[in-house]
């Protein structure tokens, strides 16, 4: 071919240059020789050129056809590697399902599961219990049973599928309610150092709870004043505290503008006083906090302040409790420390939320102490079968290892048992003293 296309191209030259002398003839045939060499030269480099091309289009299509083979083999490697990761770790071992739920949400994401919020909550109730009514076994419409009343109406009531204390009215000042009956009510009953909890519905967020820390019916002449108007009370609204000398606390997020925009609810009402400081929480918020009370607590009344009778107030749950020395020294000085503010529903081991001031501070004491191990041992009192109740203690102390370990702590540095009734610390021919036995122990190893 490169032969034919020389020969073509020298006759076409011939064909056009003049032949007058032998002299031109003579150098045209040197120029048509050096022509020649040219041609040939040049044709030999485009045919070079132009099979270079074809034989690297021919290449780049080869690449192409290879590189788009393994785009298409990748997300198929991909998805069976993430399929059998899936089916490795699944219950089911569908792969076309387990595929598909890396895509499509599943009813447990969407529907996000209940847990235990209260992070930051600090409150730690005292550990020997002075009154406690859990409104077990009371008569529905009948008055409270362990209560005195102060003033106003109040009975039993159901409400929400609870037993609960109703305050269907109170009298116009306002400082009436009901007071624990105790044998020593015209004494001090309140050691100086106490805690007080109980849960208060709130149907509308400006409802007022108040709670006196004296007896309005038996300790009158506790009150140095003897004026009934000047006796030192806390108030509790849903989402705010505030009281005599006390101006208003609000739950985080709330402020006076917003404070009354709640839907109704339950909220968990705690009072720490320590000789002279006093802490109010409403749930797991710190909304009071006063270091010095210039008051002398002597007793308790709680009431709802309802003067028109058009809606009632209701509470449960309600406890007083002695305060305990540093957690942390009992364990220095018996080798464990007994708590009954780790809290569970009813027959469950569902940890109540309550209870994280008691377990934030478990957290922090295995935090600061490297060396530190804990046994968590769980109790009930004798109510029930002994083998349910053994279950039962054993379920709960494995709640509480489980919730510690969530929380941070390594899992080698904890063990967990139950006891059920077997070691009881009070009678359980009591309230307070069933309360006492239902307790979370934390010893040593």
């Amino acid at each position: 071919m490169k032969r034919l296309a020389i020969i073509a191209l020298f006759a076409i030259l011939s064909s056009i240059l003049p032949f007058q002398s032998l002299t031109a003839q003579i150098n045209t045939e040197r120029i048509l020789r050096n022509t020649q060499k040219k041609t040939e030269r040049k044709i030999e480099n485009r045919i070079e050129k132009r099979i270079d091309k074809n034989v690297d289009k021919a290449l780049d299509g080869i690449e192409d056809s290879i590189d788009g083979k393994e785009k298409a083999e990748k997300p198929k490697q991909s998805t069976k590697e993430v399929t059998e990761n899936k089916t490795d770790n699944a219950e089911n071992n569908s792969s076309k399902k387990e595929t598909k739920s890396e895509t499509t949400p599943t009813s447990q994401e969407i529907t996000p599961k209940p847990t235990l919020t209260w992070a930051k909550y600090d409150f730690v109730p005292g550990d020997v219990i002075i009154f406690e009514d859990n409104q077990e076994g009371e008569l529905n419409g009948e008055f409270p049973s362990k209560w005195d009343l102060a003033g106003g109406l109040v009975e039993n009531a159901n409400f929400g599928g609870d037993n609960v204390i109703m305050f269907r009215k109170c009298n116009i000042n306002g400082l009436d309610g009901i007071v624990p009956l105790l044998k020593n009510s015209k004494e001090d009953y309140l050691p100086e150092e106490f805690t007080i909890e109980f849960d208060a519905w709130f149907e509308k967020p400006n409802h007022t709870y108040r709670v006196y820390l004296m007896d309005s019916k038996n300790q009158k002449s506790l009150d140095p004043s003897n004026n009934s108007g000047n006796r030192f009370y806390i108030r509790f609204n849903q989402n705010s505290a505030n009281g005599r000398n006390i101006s208003d606390g609000y739950y985080p997020g709330f402020s006076n503008a917003n404070v009354s925009s709640s839907k109704p609810g339950w909220r968990h009402i705690s009072i720490s006083f320590n000789k002279r400081a006093l802490k109010c929480y409403i749930d797991d918020a710190r909304v009071i906090n006063i270091p010095n009370m210039e008051a002398n607590p002597v007793g308790f009344t709680v009431g709802f302040h309802n003067t028109s009778g058009n809606l009632n107030g209701y509470i449960k749950n309600i406890r007083i409790a002695k305060g305990a020395v540093p957690l942390y020294d009992k364990v220095l000085t018996d080798g464990k420390f007994i708590t009954t503010g780790i809290k569970f529903d009813v027959n469950k081991a569902t940890i109540r939320a309550e209870s994280m001031g008691t377990i934030n501070y478990v957290v922090k004491m295995l935090q600061d102490n490297p060396g530190l191990n804990f046994s968590v041992e769980g109790h009930t009192d004798s109510d029930g079968d002994d083998a349910l109740n053994m279950k039962l203690s054993e379920a709960r102390a494995k709640a509480v290892l489980d919730k510690l370990v969530e929380s941070g702590i390594a899992k080698d540095r904890l063990t967990s048992k139950g006891h059920g009734e077997s070691k009881p610390m009070a009678g359980n021919d009591s309230p307070e003293g069933k309360a006492q036995n239902r307790r979370v122990e934390f010893v040593k190893f």
